[in-house]
C-alpha cells in the first residue's frame, strides 16, 4: 500500500533570557498550507500540533540560543507550507528567532524569519501566534489559502483607541504627545499637549492608554519611576541581543558621571568649574594605560576607568575647538551638518516679523578677500547658520527665570578659495519692548594683535552660537527629524502592511527598536525634568521649540538631494547620479551622503521593480494605499492638508518615499548621532546652555570680565552637574552596542526566499563597500581640508562598511546602523 503521509522536519530557534529555561514541549507548532485550501475554514489546510523537542543549546554573543527539532506528519496532498501557528503554554515569554521546514525527500527549505516575542497563550487572548514564510506577496497576489490569515493578522494589530495596553498586547494605535508633563507635581511641571491642534502640531506617537492625570485630564499619567520595561508591542521591544549592550552603555556612562569628580559635583559650590584643568580632570589622558603596569599604574588605571574617555575633539590638540576654522568646519562635517545654508539676501530679514538684521556691509567686507557682499552672494560664497526666527518668540520665557541667558543667533560665513569656511560675523538678538522689535549685537572675529579682551568677546559670542546649535541638534535634527517623524510610519506599517507584503519586509530592519527607544526617551530625555530640559538652554520650552519647527517639516524635503536644494547647498544637475551637484565638493556630510543616497535609491528601485511591474500595481495595492493614507491623515494628521505629499500613484512615488524613509532611519540618523561624543564630548566646545549674557562695555559686568576673561568664560558655561550630565548623554548616545542592530545593507539570514532580491542586496553591499573605500581615500586628500580640520577628526560618520564600524572603538563615530536604535 503506498504511503499516504509525509513527514516535514523542522528546526525552531529561540533566544532566552539569562537563567530561564526554554519552552520545550510546552510550545507546539502547526503549519498552514499555502497551496491547498480547506473549504470548511476558508484557510489553508492545517496540520496537527507538534511539540518542540530535543533542544540543543549554544550561546550567540552571550545570549542563550536553543535550536529545537520538530516533526510534523501531513497528508501527501498538504502542499507547500505558507504560515506557521505557534501556541505557547510556557510560563515565560521567549524570543522566537526563526524556523525552517523541509518536506521528506526534498532538498528545499521553507523558512520563517520571525524575530518576535512569543507570550503564553493565556496572555494572548487564547489565540496562537501566526508567522508567515519568507515568500512575499502583494495583496492581489496572495494565495487563496492565506488570504484570510493575512487579513486576520492585520485586524489583530489594529487598536480601537480604548483600553490600557499591557506588555503582551500586539496592538498599534495613535496618540498625541500628552505624556510630557507631570501635573501631579504642580503647575511648574505641566507641559502642553503636542499634536492635534494648530498651535502645537506634532507627529503622533504610539498609544499606551495609561490613565489620565487627575490634575489635568488632557494629559496621560506618568510612570512613578522611569524603567526600561515600558509598554510597547512585543515586536517593538528591544531584542535580547540589544538589551545587554544598552544597559552596559548606560551603566558605564553613569559610572563616569559618578566617578572621581562626583564629590565636587554635588557640593555647595558646584556651580562652575574653577579652571579648564578641572574640566580636563573628567577625562582620561591620551596615553593612559600605555605605561608598564605596576602597583602605582594599576591604581591609576582603575581610577581612569571611572573617567570619561578622551573625546576626539581634544585628542590631537586640546584647544583646536576654539579656532574659527574648526568652529566653521563643524557646520559641514560635525554633529549637526544639516542646518547651514547659502545666504540668499543681505542683510538677512526675519520671515516672521520683517525685522532686518543689524549686520552691515562695512563690518564684513574686509573679510571677503576683495569681494563686496553682493559679489560674494552672487558667486554663492556667503553662508548662514540661522538660529534666529524660531527662537525669538521663546526668549522672553527662557530668560525670565534668570537660570540661563540666551540669544537668538545668526552667523555669517565666507567660502574661501580652498573651500574652507571662515566666520565673518555673529549677530546675537533679544526681543525689544515693542512687538517685532529687537536688540542686536554684532561681533566680528578679532586678530590676535587686537588684544585679548576683544578676542575673548568673540569666543563668548561663538559659545552662544554653539549653544543655539546644540539645542537645535538635539531637539530638531536628532529627535524631531528622525525619532519623532518616523514613529507614525512604523505604526502605520504594522497596522496596514502585512508581514507578507514586500514593502513591510524591506522596511522592517529599519524600524527595529525605534518605538521602544522613543518610549524610553519620553521618560528620561524629552519630558518634564528630563535630561534635555536640564542640559539645554531651552529648558521647559524645549518640546514647544521642537513643535514650532515641525511646522516647517516636509517629508518630500527629508531626502538628501531635496534638502541640499532647499538650503541652497547644491544645484540641480541632471547629469549627476543624485540629480544634484554640490556648490563645492568639500562638504563631507553631503559628499559622502549623496553617494550613499544614490546607492540606496538604486537598491530600493531594483527591489520595488521586482514586485511592482508598473504604476498600476502601485495604485491598486489596497494595503499600500491604506498605509499611505493613514500616514498622511492620522500619523502626521497635523500635515494632512499639505499638498506636497507624494500621491503614491506611480512606481516613482513609491521609490522616492521608501528611499527617503530608509535614508532617514539610517544615514540621516547616523549623521546626527554617531559623532556626538567625538565633537561634543568636551562640553566647552558645544555647550548646551550659557548662563550669562555678553557684557557691555562700561558696565560692572564688563569690568569683571576684563579682570579674568577665562574665569568669566567658565562661569558663563553650564555648571558642573549640567556639564557632566551632558558628557554622559553624548557618550551614551554615541555608542554602538556590541550587539548592535545590523548596519546598512546587512540583514539577518533567510529573510527572503527571492533569489533576485538576494542578488540585488548583494550588489547594494558591494556598492556600499566601494563607497567606504572612496570615503577613506577622500580623508587622505590634503586638498580636502574640511575632511579633518584643525581638530584632526577624519569625517567617518557615514562610513557604511560594517566591519570598519565594528572594529572601531564604540564611540568612534563610524558606521550606519539600519535603524534609529539609540
Amino acid at each position: 500500500m503506498p504511503n499516504k503521509h509525509q513527514v516535514i522536519d523542522g528546526k525552531v530557534v529561540v533566544l532566552m533570557s539569562h537563567g530561564q529555561a526554554g519552552p520545550g514541549k510546552s510550545a507546539s507548532i502547526q503549519l498552514y498550507s499555502a497551496t491547498e485550501l480547506d473549504t470548511r475554514t476558508g484557510r489553508g489546510r492545517l496540520t496537527l500540533k507538534a511539540s518542540l523537542k530535543n533542544g540543543e543549546s549554544k550561546k550567540v554573543k552571550g545570549i542563550k540560543a536553543i535550536a529545537y527539532r520538530v516533526k510534523i506528519r501531513v497528508d501527501m496532498e498538504f502542499g507547500i507550507p505558507g504560515a506557521m501557528a505557534i501556541t505557547s503554554k510556557h510560563e515565560n515569554k521567549f524570543f522566537l528567532k526563526s524556523a525552517s521546514f523541509q518536506a521528506q525527500g526534498t532538498q528545499s527549505f521553507i523558512c520563517f524569519d520571525c524575530n518576535s516575542w512569543v507570550y503564553p497563550v493565556e496572555r494572548s487572548d487564547d489565540t496562537p501566534r501566526i508567522f508567515f514564510s519568507n515568500t512575499s506577496y502583494l495583496p492581489s497576489q496572495t494565495p487563496e489559502a492565506l488570504e484570510d490569515l493575512r487579513r486576520g493578522e492585520l485586524c489583530c494589530l489594529r487598536g480601537n483607541g480604548t483600553g490600557e495596553r499591557v506588555e503582551s498586547d500586539r496592538i498599534y494605535d495613535y496618540d498625541y504627545y500628552n505624556d510630557l508633563g507631570n501635573p501631579s507635581k504642580g503647575e511648574g511641571h505641566t507641559r502642553p499637549v503636542l499634536g492635534g491642534n494648530a498651535s502645537c502640531p506634532y507627529p503622533r506617537r504610539l498609544r499606551t492608554g495609561r490613565p489620565r492625570s487627575q490634575e489635568d485630564p488632557s494629559c496621560e499619567s506618568r510612570p512613578v519611576m522611569p524603567s526600561l520595561n515600558v509598554c510597547v508591542p512585543p515586536d517593538e521591544q528591544l531584542n535580547p541581543r540589544k538589551l545587554p549592550g544598552l544597559l552596559s552603555n548606560s551603566i558605564q556612562s553613569l559610572v563616569h558621571f559618578l566617578g572621581p569628580g562626583a564629590t565636587s559635583l554635588f557640593r555647595d559650590d558646584y556651580d562652575a568649574f574653577d579652571s579648564f584643568d578641572h574640566i580636563w580632570g573628567l577625562f582620561c589622558s591620551k596615553d593612559d594605560g600605555r605605561s608598564v603596569p605596576n602597583k602605582k599604574t594599576r591604581h591609576r588605571k582603575s581610577q581612569e576607568l571611572l573617567k570619561f574617555p578622551l573625546p576626539q575633539i581634544a585628542a590631537e590638540d586640546k584647544w583646536a575647538w576654539k579656532s574659527d576654522a574648526e568652529f566653521a568646519r563643524q557646520m559641514l562635517a560635525g554633529t549637526n551638518p544639516t542646518r547651514i545654508q547659502c545666504l540668499q539676501e543681505f542683510p538677512p530679514v526675519s520671515k516672521s516679523t520683517g525685522a532686518v538684521s543689524s549686520i552691515e556691509e562695512y563690518q564684513i567686507e574686509p573679510s571677503l578677500e576683495g569681494l563686496t557682499v553682493y559679489q560674494a552672494i552672487h558667486r554663492k560664497r556667503m553662508f548662514i547658520l540661522d538660529h534666529h526666527d524660531y527662537l525669538m518668540p521663546f526668549l522672553g520665557r527662557i530668560n525670565k527665570r534668570g537660570v540661563v541667558r540666551a540669544y537668538a543667533s545668526r552667523t555669517l560665513l565666507f567660502l574661501r578659495d580652498d573651500s574652507t569656511m571662515k566666520p565673518v560675523a555673529i549677530e546675537l538678538s533679544l526681543p525689544g519692548a515693542a512687538h517685532g522689535s529687537e536688540f542686536n549685537r554684532v561681533f566680528r572675529p578679532v586678530p590676535a594683535s587686537r588684544g585679548d579682551s576683544e578676542a575673548a568677546l568673540w569666543q563668548l559670542a561663538k559659545a552662544h552660537v554653539t549653544s543655539n546649535d546644540s539645542a537645535y541638534h538635539h531637539l530638531v535634527s536628532h529627535w524631531l527629524h528622525t525619532h519623532a517623524v518616523v514613529e507614525p510610519f512604523i505604526i502605520a506599517t504594522r497596522r496596514q502592511l502585512s508581514k507578507m507584503h514586500p514593502i513591510h519586509r524591506l522596511l522592517d530592519p529599519h524600524f527595529e527598536d525605534t518605538i521602544h527607544i522613543n518610549a524610553l526617551a519620553r521618560q528620561v530625555l524629552v519630558s518634564d525634568g528630563g535630561i534635555l530640559e536640564t542640559t539645554l538652554f531651552t529648558k521647559k520650552v524645549s518640546m514647544e521649540v521642537s513643535s514650532m519647527l515641525y511646522r516647517d517639516w516636509r517629508f518630500d524635503e527629508q531626502g538628501l538631494p531635496s534638502d541640499l536644494l532647499k538650503r541652497g547647498m547644491g544645484v540641480k544637475d541632471p547629469n549627476s547620479p543624485a540629480g544634484v551637484k554640490l556648490l563645492f565638493d568639500d562638504y563631507p556630510y553631503a559628499a559622502d551622503g549623496l553617494e550613499i543616497w544614490t546607492a540606496l535609491k538604486r537598491w530600493v528601485a531594483e527591489y520595488c521593480t521586482i514586485f511592482y511591474r508598473g504604476d498600476s500595481l502601485v495604485g491598486s495595492d489596497e494595503e499600500l494605499q491604506a498605509w499611505w493614507w493613514e500616514i498622511r491623515n492620522v500619523g502626521h494628521g497635523d500635515k494632512k492638508e499639505e499638498t506636497w505629499w507624494y500621491q503614491m500613484t506611480t512606481l516613482s512615488d513609491l521609490i522616492e518615499t521608501i528611499t527617503t524613509l530608509i535614508w532617514t532611519t539610517s544615514a540621516l540618523h547616523a549623521s546626527v548621532v554617531s559623532g556626538q561624543f567625538a565633537y561634543a564630548g568636551f562640553p566647552p566646545s558645544r555647550p548646551g546652555l550659557c548662563r550669562r549674557f555678553i557684557p557691555k562695555e562700561g558696565t560692572f559686568e564688563f569690568a569683571k570680565f576684563l579682570q579674568d576673561t577665562e574665569r568669566y568664560y567658565l562661569e558663563m558655561l553650564p555648571g558642573r552637574v549640567e556639564m557632566t550630565l551632558m558628557v554622559s548623554l553624548t557618550e551614551a548616545l554615541s555608542r554602538h552596542t556590541s550587539n548592535e542592530v545590523l548596519y546598512l545593507g546587512q540583514r539577518w539570514s533567510d529573510w527572503t526566499d527571492n533569489q533576485e532580491v538576494i542578488e540585488k542586496i548583494d550588489n547594494f553591499n558591494w556598492n556600499l563597500r566601494h563607497i567606504g573605500e572612496r570615503i577613506l581615500e577622500r580623508n587622505k586628500n590634503p586638498n580636502l581640508k574640511n575632511r579633518s580640520g584643525p581638530a584632526k577628526i577624519p569625517y567617518e560618520i557615514l562610513l557604511p562598511i560594517a566591519e570598519t564600524a565594528e572594529r572601531a572603538p564604540p564611540n568612534a563615530g563610524r558606521g550606519i546602523p539600519n535603524s534609529i536604535s539609540i
